[in-house]
């Protein structure tokens, strides 16, 4: 799994790498360090997914809009 990547994933990769983050965490055997990089991942990701999703329930919005003036 890669850690921070330039281009953004898709949206369901994203959340694959949460769960997968969230799963190692409710393992037996977490390694302090590791798990404090995974938890910092974890941030970025849930932050990156928040915004995408976000910026989605706008353009829904905007569509909704148009569709409804055009009635």
């Amino acid at each position: 799994m890669c850690m921070v990547t330039k281009a953004k994933q898709s949206f369901a990769k994203s959340f694959q790498e949460l769960e997968d983050i969230a799963a190692w965490f409710e393992g037996n055997d977490v390694d302090l360090e590791e798990g404090l990089k995974k938890f910092e991942r974890g941030m970025q990701l849930a932050s990156d997914l928040r915004e995408r999703l976000k910026s989605a329930e706008v353009k829904i919005e905007q569509i909704r809009k148009k569709f409804d003036q055009e009635q």
